[in-house]
Order: structure tokens, then sequence, then C-alpha cells
């Protein structure tokens, strides 16, 4: 996050560079090439694996720090699943719970000086919306049949309207993972930017003060938005995994 002063006097900070990607080793970058990107999923994929697996492998009745948080967040994504699909939906609990806490750990990871957010990049978060839109569509057809598609055809409506509305839902429908996609990387990579420029700032006596303050006040909202991005991209799922159970209207 280190400002350099140009030849002019002033002071040149580029904060998307933090998004670049580039390679581990070195060299050019081909589909095989270990990337900061991949090791930083690979590192969150790990912190899954020690908040839920190693810290309650010795579960006890007065639970650790690390037992409690993992208890914390399966009890939070279980309710959210219960609450907003149904009971019929918690088959699906663990495929959501890997999602929440994927993104969870790669947000949180990602504030770590010097890290990579890899939930920044479209590359990922489009991944992620496309198998949940995927995963989705299949089971609305598996458990319903045609009968999916009365997802789009609003009987409640007139009926001169109901075609027009259905195009409107078919269109909303397929727009889904743009959407799913674009709102956490959007989110993610905002925060990090904001706090790039700010810390460009801060190397200008006369405004640090001021730009030191801004990147603690930013820093606790990312923590925020590091949380509420992986809810909302959860609950999300969840609303349309209840479509895909309960198609119509």
């Amino acid at each position: 996050m280190a400002s350099e002063a140009t030849a002019g006097g002033g002071l040149e900070f580029h904060p998307m560079d933090q998004f670049n990607i580039e390679a581990l080793f070195g060299g050019p970058i081909t589909w095989y090439t270990p990337t900061n990107a991949a090791m930083w999923m690979i590192l969150a994929i790990v912190a899954v694996i020690c908040l839920m697996v190693l810290t309650t492998s010795n579960r006890s009745v007065v639970p650790s720090r690390g037992q409690s948080i993992a208890e914390l967040a399966y009890g939070f994504v279980y309710k959210m699943v219960e609450d907003v699909t149904g009971k019929d939906a918690i088959g699906y609990f663990p495929y959501i719970m890997t999602l929440f806490m994927f993104i969870v750990c790669a947000n949180f990871l990602g504030l770590i000086p010097g890290s990579f957010t890899p939930t920044s990049h479209f590359a990922v978060t489009v991944v992620l919306a496309m198998a949940v839109f995927l995963t989705v569509t299949i089971v609305g057809f598996v458990k319903n049949g045609a009968g999916f598609l009365g997802l789009f055809w609003v009987a409640s409506a007139p009926l001169a309207l109901r075609p027009i509305l259905a195009i409107i839902e078919i269109i909303s429908y397929f727009v889904r993972p743009v959407s799913h996609s674009i709102r956490l990387a959007g989110n993610v990579m905002a925060g990090h930017a904001v706090i790039k420029v700010f810390a460009g700032f801060a190397a200008i006596a006369v405004v640090s003060p001021v730009a030191i303050l801004g990147i603690t006040a930013m820093y606790a909202l990312e923590i925020l938005v590091s949380f509420i991005q992986a809810y909302v991209f959860t609950i999300l799922t969840c609303v349309y995994l209840k479509d895909a159970l309960h198609p119509s209207h």
C-alpha cells in the first residue's frame, strides 16, 4: 500500500494493483501456473478445515474458542436454511454451509495486509454463482419436472399479462448469476480499493492523521462487509433453492 513520488512532486498510487494475478514463482501465467489467487483460495479452504474440522475433533461439553465459533457458524447457517428455504431443504445444508464458510474465510483472509482477496475477482464469484444457478436449476427439474416452469408463469396475474410477466421472469432468472457474482466481487473490490486510496494519502504529512482515521474506519467497515457479503450470497442461494423446491407462485 505504499505510494511513490512522481517527477512533478505529487503522489502516484494504483488502488487496483492489489487485484493483479501474479505467478508465485515468476514467468508467464498459464492455466496450470500457481498464482497468488490459487494460493489464497487454498488457504481459505485450509482455514475452513481448521475451523470446522480440527477445532471440533475433540468436542467437549465446555467448548473451546474454536469449537464455539464453529458451532455458532453451523447454527447460524442451519437456521438460515431452515427459515428461508424450509425443512425440506436441510439435505442441501452441507453445500450451502460450504459456500458460506469458503466466502467468509476468503473475505477475512483478504483483510490481512499484503494478502490477496480471491472473492474480489469475477472469475471466482462467477464460478460460485454459476454453480448455484446450475444446482438450483437441476434440483428444480429433478424435484418438479415440467412443473418447475411454473416459476415463470404468474397464475395470480390477469391472463393478458401472464405472457409478458413470463418473459420478465425468464430474463430475471437468467440474470441471477450475473447479479449474484457482481454483488460479491464489486463490494469486496470497492472496499479494498478505498483502503488503498486512504493508504496512499497517509504518506502526506498534512493529511496523514485524517487518512489514518479513514483507513481505520474503512478497515472496520470491511470486516463487517466481509461477513455481510458472505451472508447475502448465502441467503440468496437459499431463496433461489426455495424457488426450485416450490416453483409455483
